[in-house]
């Protein structure tokens, strides 16, 4: 199929690096690797910070959406619209209303929906979404949280599952685990939940100061100094600062590396999560929010409570003093991925609902 695909939070292109600009990236492989035709469509971005953003974005919008008509009505349209990720601050402005005009399918992945929001400002936005949804062939859901949500809305839409998912390229090869008592974690430095985890994390390796661990932290962002003054109080020798990495460079710290470490606060999944799983870490993380979907507990790594930094400081302590544990999490982490989240797995399975569901409405 020539599908026409739209991200409204964050485009493919974007040059800002997040999970959201790589899972969608990641989907577009996904379905060109299924032998699809992939365009992205659209470069506009919906996300509004205020709900007074959001109004002030339409006449822009509406001048998007009469390129897009204008576009298509000219050219061949596409076979289906695909929007990746709506929801309330970033809802889909145009797929909705092309495709009824120009009678294609409608599918959206990883929508979500939050019932507290109905009653707010944010009413009008949230109610494109489920509109949206509403009228979509399929909505593709990545967690039992997000598809719940949304169910609550639409009891009668129409849902199908697929688990989040990486490329696992560059962590095919097995790495080394030189330094199994080296800790990581990857991610932005930006307040919010990313500072909520930073903190989660310092506070609980204050708990480990009698075990010869260090921790490696990837990342770089606006809030690099509040991260790097939450880890002062730990000797120099114990952190090693490695600023923004590429891909490959991502895969080669892990590979080095022997526990990965990230609470996760207010995660979606955490992609990063599934990358150190192939790399052959096991993970300790929160259960909270979707990260129970992207590993398992008790076999490929630890969830402790949310909020519970004692708990979280003894499933680390409980690794760094079990190397056998350690080792065993480590392998089955890496067979999880490699077999069951891997990119060619995911095409597989988002070619078979784009085919139950779509095909069968054409």
């Amino acid at each position: 199929m020539r599908i026409a695909y739209y991200a409204p939070l964050k485009s493919p292109n974007h040059p800002v690096p997040s999970g959201d600009r790589l899972m969608a990236r990641l989907l577009i492989r996904a379905l060109e690797y299924a032998g699809h035709s992939v365009e992205i469509v659209s470069e506009f971005r919906s996300f509004a910070a205020t709900p007074q953003e959001a109004t002030g974005q339409r006449s822009a919008a509406e001048a998007e959406l009469k390129r897009l008509r204008d576009d298509w009505t000219s050219k061949p349209r596409p076979d289906l619209w695909f929007c990746y990720h709506p929801y309330y601050k970033s809802p889909d402005v145009f797929g909705p209303a092309l495709c009824r005009e120009f009678a294609i399918p409608y599918v959206t992945a990883e929508a979500s929906y939050s019932a507290k929001r109905d009653a707010t400002e944010w009413g009008e936005q949230q109610r494109l979404v489920v509109d949206g949804a509403r009228a979509a062939a399929v909505n593709i859901m990545f967690t039992e949280r997000d598809r719940a949500g949304l169910v609550q809305a639409l009891p009668t839409g129409s849902f199908a599952a697929l688990k989040p998912f990486i490329d696992t390229t560059l962590l095919a090869t097995a790495p080394p685990q030189v330094k199994p008592e080296r800790l990581i974690a990857v991610a932005m430095m930006r307040s919010g939940d990313k500072m909520q985890s930073y903190t989660m994390l310092a506070a609980a390796l204050q708990h480990l100061g009698d075990r010869p661990w260090t921790l490696a932290i990837a990342g770089d962002g606006p809030m690099r100094a509040d991260v790097r003054q939450l880890f002062g109080a730990f000797e120099s020798d114990r952190i090693e600062w490695l600023g923004e990495l590429s891909a490959g460079e991502i895969a080669d710290e892990l590979g080095r590396s022997g526990i990965y470490v990230w609470p996760g606060c207010g995660e979606a999944y955490g992609l990063a999560y599934l990358e150190a799983q192939a790399a052959g870490l096991p993970v300790v993380a929160q259960r909270t929010a979707g990260v129970p979907e992207v590993l398992i507990d008790g076999v490929t790594g630890h969830l402790t409570p949310a909020g519970d930094v004692p708990a979280f400081a003894a499933a680390i302590a409980a690794l760094l003093d079990d190397p056998v544990k350690r080792s065993t999490m480590g392998a089955s982490a890496r067979h999880f991925v490699l077999k069951e989240r891997s990119l060619q797995v995911a095409a597989k399975a988002l070619d078979a609902i784009l085919q139950t569901y779509v095909r069968r409405k054409a």
